[in-house]
């Protein structure tokens, strides 16, 4: 039988799904291997967790990461919590799990803040229009 690891994380409004499976150390996003995708810093991002992990755990593991919605930084970040929660879940180190936590926490606990709708009478979410009596 074939392990896999299902994990999913949210940032702003982007949404990332990432499958872990027996493999030999690729990395997919949206179809799209790792060490090409761009921008450079977006490829940064993701590769946060992989390299914080070790190479002894990643080079047995394939994983396929998919991002919908939001902006581009905003799925790296989704994908990238994504990513350190399923290897966490796949090796079940305790260990490992302190290591992300102590490097960045965002890489397990993704900040649940959205932008606010925009509403009418105003041209922001907050801000009105001002109202003059003289």
């Amino acid at each position: 039988m074939v392990k896999v690891v299902i994990a999913s994380a949210r940032r702003k409004t982007a949404r990332a799904r990432v499958v872990v499976k027996e493999g030999k150390g690729r990395v997919f996003v949206n179809g799209v291997p790792l060490e090409v995708l761009e921008p450079e810093l977006v490829r940064l991002k993701i590769y946060e967790p992989i390299y914080l992990a070790g190479e002894e755990i990643v080079s047995k593991v394939d994983i396929y990461a998919e991002a919908q919605g939001g902006g581009i930084m905003g799925q790296a970040s989704a994908i990238r919590t994504a990513i350190a929660r399923a290897l966490v879940e796949w090796t079940g180190s305790e260990a490992l799990k302190e290591l992300y936590r102590k490097y960045d926490r965002h890489l397990l606990v993704e900040d649940p803040r959205q932008a606010e709708p925009k509403k009418p009478g105003g041209r922001s979410a907050r801000a009105k229009r001002q109202k003059s009596y003289r």
